[in-house]
Parts: C-alpha cells; structure tokens; sequence
C-alpha cells in the first residue's frame, strides 16, 4: 500500500495541508515539514503515523520528510485551492 492517497484521515490531511500552507507562503517547493517546534506545536501523532505506513514520508523527532507522492499531493492540493478562487 506505498505512496497511497486513498481515503486519508483528516489527521493525515492536516499534515499534507501544513506543507501546503508552507508552499503558498514560500512560493517553494517543499520537502518537509516540523514535526515538533519546541513550543508546544506538533503534528497529530495518529496523522503522522498513517503517511509513513502508506510510505508517504519518513519522520523523525523533530521533522516529516515528505516523500515524492506526498509532494505531489501538496501541489495538487495548491492548485486546486488556486482553481477554487479562480486563479
């Protein structure tokens, strides 16, 4: 079941999304995302869990590495909210 997309919990969404909001203020590509920022801010546990059993990224202690599949995604997940306000 690597790099499957199908029927992602809203939890592993949130992730997907963060790095989508990184790729919109950044204008950049992104490869990864803070797990833990030291100041009380985490993925969701259960979330992060789901992407690296689909092979979707590896994490560490403090940081989610997104693989090529989950990159992918973030972008489609870019251009559809471009799409959706007419852009």
């Amino acid at each position: 079941m690597a790099d499957d997309l199908n029927g992602l919990s809203d939890k592993a969404l949130s992730i997907l999304a963060f790095a989508a909001y990184h790729r919109l203020v950044s204008g950049e590509t992104v490869t990864s995302v803070i797990r833990r920022d030291g100041a009380g801010h985490e993925a969701d546990p259960d979330g992060v869990k789901e992407l690296e059993g689909r092979g979707l990224v590896t994490a560490g202690e403090s940081a989610i590495n997104l693989g090529e599949t989950a990159q992918a995604a973030v972008e489609t997940m870019v251009a559809a909210l471009r799409r959706e306000v007419g852009r």
